[in-house]
């Protein structure tokens, strides 16, 4: 789920979207009302393209976002400014990619094609203070929670569809947007290692889409992580969609360990 676009460098060094590109679905822009939750990129070697995903400060130096957000033998490059206009050299802060080591594309329970402990943790080259920082959550938080509990989905991936016309066009402003959904009950293979969120629109509940992969899932109201966001099921990124569990002892363990 992360996302991939085309990019233009001006002589500023600004980053600039180049149209169609597609983030929290059925949201509003976040303003300020989560500075820890930033945006991590990377350039794709040999191409005009840039990888973008979502995710969370936990420190001044490390970020946590998705494992297949991006391959750790290249660097990557964080920033937390909620909104375009963005200039490469002083808004983002380098970082090294460190994946769990116990990742395994497609090797997750369920759905063919799930990954498995599809965690990251970029270590940035520079302290950063965005303005305060998420909290993990305590080892097994997930089994005692509710279903139809609130989440606050916060992320810059694609906002929406434009529809008209031929195939609908992804909406992508590369803003971070806000949305709320809730947890779903999920008595299924996967509960082990993901938990299920609605992203039913006609119901006003948001959802997570292409670019948002690596995003908090947050108690809402609070800064309390309980998974961050891993795949989608169809193109529209509706009906229900899936987040890596991270209050896995095992998890918290890589995590906390970088």
């Amino acid at each position: 789920m992360r996302l991939r676009i085309g990019l233009a460098l001006c002589a500023s060094a600004c980053l600039a979207m180049v149209w169609p590109a597609n983030a929290i679905t059925n949201g509003q822009p976040d303003g300020n009302g989560h500075p820890y939750v930033g945006t991590v990129i990377q350039f794709i070697p040999n191409t005009d393209l840039i990888s973008i995903c979502s995710g969370s400060a936990l420190s001044a130096t490390r970020f946590l976002t998705a494992a297949h957000c991006a391959d750790p033998a290249l660097p990557v490059f964080v920033t937390y400014k909620n909104a375009p206009p963005y200039s490469l050299a002083n808004d983002f802060v380098q970082g090294t990619f460190f994946v769990d080591p116990n990742w395994c594309p497609g090797c997750g329970p369920g759905l063919k094609g799930a990954d498995s402990h599809d965690e990251a943790v970029v270590a940035l080259s520079k302290a950063v203070d965005p303005g305060g920082f998420a909290a993990l959550p305590a080892a097994g938080l997930v089994d005692t929670l509710p279903m139809n509990l609130p989440i606050d989905l916060v992320g810059y991936g694609v906002q929406g569809f434009v529809h008209g016309g031929g195939k609908p066009q992804q909406l992508f402003l590369f803003t971070r947007y806000v949305a709320a959904t809730l947890l779903v009950q999920s008595n299924d293979s996967l509960a082990d290692q993901q938990i299920k969120l609605t992203a039913n629109p006609s119901q006003s509940k948001g959802g997570i889409c292409f670019g948002d992969s690596g995003g908090p899932d947050l108690i809402a109201g609070t800064r309390t992580i309980i998974g961050i966001n891993s795949f989608v099921l169809n193109n529209s990124c509706s009906g229900i969609t899936y987040s890596q569990r991270i209050d896995k002892a095992d998890i918290l363990a890589f995590i906390t360990g970088v």
